[in-house]
């Protein structure tokens, strides 16, 4: 796997070496590998360790997480009408989120030494290996950070009894994400709605890479016009 002045090797860690792949970085991380495993990101093991996550770690830690936090605006004098109503909006304000994460954040174009090896970290890695279920869903010390970010925000954003339930709700958004995304790689899904999804998600992955940035649904990029055209609507138009 060669740049025009540097060649990555895969048998050594790689997130140190990919920032030295310059402009052809970009290309590099788009040209999928199809093994189960990736290579090692680290020489460290301890680091090693941090960047491998199973899928059912997600909802073990961040499911209570967002009960506790629901359940913290009920107890604050919010009728359970309303916390439900309002669990759903932080759910669905998630889906948000995700798409922008994804469009905006995991596809910038970088080609410096630091960019390079951010870019890989947070999302290049998984275009790369995309089959790879231990580097999927993202480490819980990661979501830790984005969640205290987001908390934060929603202080600003938010009443002192609705702060909560906003963010459990979204907590639970970030939950059906990572599911959902884990399922469309490697589940075989019967109900019409899930392969539909698993189309467009690997859609997005092996043929146009800078459309499809959903998750959970196509709705964002209904909205913004990052819809993939289909390969009939392609050959027509």
């Amino acid at each position: 796997m060669a740049g025009k002045e540097f060649s990555v090797d895969l048998n050594k860690p790689l997130v140190f070496q990919v920032g030295h792949l310059g402009e052809t970085y970009q290309d590099w991380v788009h040209t999928p590998i199809l093994t189960v495993e990736s290579p090692r990101f680290f020489k460290s093991e301890f680091m090693e360790m941090l960047t491998r996550t199973v899928w059912w770690v997600v909802p073990v830690v961040w499911l209570p997480v967002a009960f506790y936090f629901i359940r913290m605006s009920y107890t604050m004098g919010l009728k359970l009408p309303l916390v439900v109503i309002l669990s759903v909006l932080g759910a669905f304000v998630w889906t948000f989120l995700e798409y922008c994460f994804h469009r905006f954040l995991f596809h910038i174009d970088t080609n410096s030494y630091w960019g390079n090896t951010f870019h890989y970290l947070i999302h290049g890695c998984h275009h790369k290996h995309p089959n790879d279920g231990l580097r999927l869903v993202i480490p819980p010390a990661e979501a830790a950070i984005l969640a205290i970010m987001f908390w934060n925000l929603y202080g600003i954003l938010f009443t002192l009894s609705t702060r909560p339930v906003m963010f459990g709700g979204g907590l639970i958004g970030y939950v059906m994400y990572d599911m959902v995304h884990y399922y469309v790689h490697h589940g075989q899904p019967t109900k019409q709605s899930i392969k539909s999804l698993k189309k467009y998600h690997l859609n997005h992955h092996f043929r146009i890479q800078n459309k499809g940035f959903g998750i959970t649904t196509t709705l964002w990029d209904r909205v913004f016009g990052t819809l993939p055209k289909t390969k009939t609507a392609e050959r027509s138009g």
